[in-house]
């Protein structure tokens, strides 16, 4: 038993430091592969912009991607399995909202990276056709 006096007492459970990917057993990076399996369809990236935004029920959702309401529930499922979406009725209602943030810090971390790697590929294309002489000095050797 912890004694009153405890610094411990009244405290917030620690939380260990993240793990890096290098430190974690097989098991856990089939965990991981699913979370990035979740986030690898682009109905579920939307659904996750939307709710970036506020909570919304199924129907909502769904007129917003323009789908049907049996479809995003499949994807919200699936968002939901991995930690993703809380669910929570109200009534005969369904809200959903974000889980956790910082999977938009990701997802913005991955289109940044999307982005830096598209700029370089136009500047590496727009080098090789800077270099090629013009139709007009070729005739002139």
């Amino acid at each position: 038993m912890i004694p009153a006096t405890s610094p411990r007492v009244n405290q917030m459970p620690s939380t260990k430091p993240a793990l890096r990917m290098k430190e974690l057993p097989a098991g856990a990076l089939e965990q991981v592969a699913g979370y990035f399996q979740a986030l690898s369809e682009p109905m579920r990236l939307q659904i996750l912009n939307l709710l970036r935004q506020q909570e919304r029920k199924v129907g909502e959702i769904a007129e917003l991607c323009g789908s049907t309401a049996a479809n995003v529930s499949r994807h919200l499922s699936t968002l939901q399995q991995h930690g993703l979406v809380l669910r929570e009725s109200r009534g005969t209602s369904a809200f959903y909202r974000i889980a956790d943030p910082a999977v938009y810090e990701l997802c913005d971390l991955v289109c940044g990276q999307i982005a830096r790697q598209s700029a370089r590929l136009i500047d590496e294309r727009a080098a090789f056709f800077s270099n090629k002489p013009s139709p007009k000095s070729e005739k002139q050797s």
